[in-house]
């Protein structure tokens, strides 16, 4: 907007303005910026609205929940005309309400089981606001994968915590989890490998003022990933509401840790999960890598639930961790059936002509062929509009190949 002397309407001056006093500070990297958010509750809402207030121009917002009353006194997006409405849905709204020029695309499901891992190759950097430890892991999983940073977020109380996470030599969050922690994700698998029903959904009590201390602590991060400042990478800032104190963590690298997994080659290809057939992909991994190469996936499949008593077998074809202990039992005779899992493709599989959708591997996802020497690993590049909607398909890589 072209501002006249003596003009002093509220329309005179840009909106983002005053941030042009910051030396450093580059509202194009802002606009240009992809950010992957996980979680729309707290801590996610006070992220979504740091975002757009500071300019960020292409927002991805994944959560699984509907607003409850008792998200209201903590998340400032939302009202009570909300309530049973998708969180992801409403704070995608609430964010263009905020900044109009904003690019928001929502993502309602579980980040651990129907999040292809697409998305993390499109973004610029990742802000968790989750509350468990296992969609952290996925999380941390995913980032690192992709070699993107992302920014880990905790509340309970009056206290919080918000650490980053860098690949390449630093920790991850795998690395600073414990025993009990390990414990705890065991805990939600029965015997069968299925989840638990009856497993507590990781409640804890939290306040507004420490979401916004917290998630104000991981935006000012991310602001500086973007501008390629100095981080707290592989640190933890601790805070305590009580005290008022606040003080740094160092995380050490586990050099076991496996959650340090990265891709070597990535090739994005044109069809989606439902235009490519195992078949025609492991024909095209061996082609690059050799008659011996195999094809891995993202995560556990459960292929079929078999019963050892009846020999009945069902198909089921989804994420393992998606589906309960209660479908454990076998309809016909009530024995506890056996789970057949998949992860690797091309070994004594009969599944050569079926799409990697009729599998099981979500929209947008990657997964990767191996040899004993190589890999490369492919995105299913056809799912991107499905996924990113009216987002800009831009895949930012170090070693991208697509195919024309």
């Amino acid at each position: 907007m072209i501002k006249i002397d003596g003009d002093s309407s509220p329309d005179s001056e840009d909106r983002f303005t005053r941030f042009d006093l910051i030396s450093w500070w580059d509202q194009k990297r802002l606009k240009n910026a992809h950010v992957l958010i996980a979680g729309a509750g707290a801590l996610g809402n006070e992220i979504i609205k740091n975002c757009a207030l500071v300019g960020i121009g292409n927002i991805f917002i994944a959560d699984m929940d509907r607003i409850e009353n008792s998200n209201l006194s903590r998340s400032v997006l939302f009202r009570k005309s909300d309530n049973g409405k998708l969180k992801a849905e409403i704070a995608c709204q609430a964010a263009k309400d905020i900044y109009p020029e904003i690019m928001v695309q929502p993502f309602h499901g579980n980040i651990v089981h129907d999040l292809g891992l697409g998305v993390y190759f499109w973004a610029d950097v990742i802000i968790g606001g989750l509350d468990n430890r296992e969609a952290r892991i996925a999380l941390n999983t995913g980032s690192f994968f992709a070699r993107k940073p992302w920014i880990d977020g905790a509340i309970e109380v009056l206290d919080g915590v918000a650490r980053v996470f860098m690949p390449g030599a630093g920790p991850c969050y795998e690395c600073t989890m414990s025993e009990l922690d390990w414990k705890i994700i065991q805990d939600r698998r029965s015997c069968s490998l299925l989840s638990r029903t009856e497993m507590e959904q990781g409640k804890v009590p939290t306040t507004p003022t420490t979401a916004s201390v917290i998630a104000g602590i991981q935006m000012q991060e991310a602001i500086k990933i973007i501008h390629n400042l100095d981080t707290l990478a592989g640190q933890g800032y601790i805070y305590s509401g009580l005290s008022g104190e606040s003080y740094l963590v160092q995380y050490p690298r586990k050099p076991d840790c496996f959650g340090h997994e990265t891709f070597s080659q990535l090739q994005v290809l044109n069809p989606g999960v439902q235009g490519c057939t195992v078949g025609e992909l492991l024909e095209r991994a061996r082609t690059l890598l050799g008659s011996d190469a195999v094809i891995g996936l993202s995560r556990d499949i459960l292929a079929a639930l078999h019963c050892p008593h009846c020999l009945d077998r069902e198909e089921i074809f989804c994420s393992l961790g998606s589906i309960t202990e209660d479908r454990a039992p076998c309809p016909g005779c009530g024995t506890i059936r056996i789970p057949e899992t998949l992860i690797t493709l091309g070994l004594d599989h009969n599944l050569c002509d079926r799409t990697f959708a009729e599998i099981g591997v979500p929209y947008f996802d990657v997964v990767t062929a191996r040899t004993e020497k190589e890999s490369i690993s492919f995105l299913f590049g056809g799912d991107s509009a499905h996924i990113l909607g009216s987002l800009p398909d831009k895949l930012v890589n170090q070693s991208r190949s697509r195919e024309s």
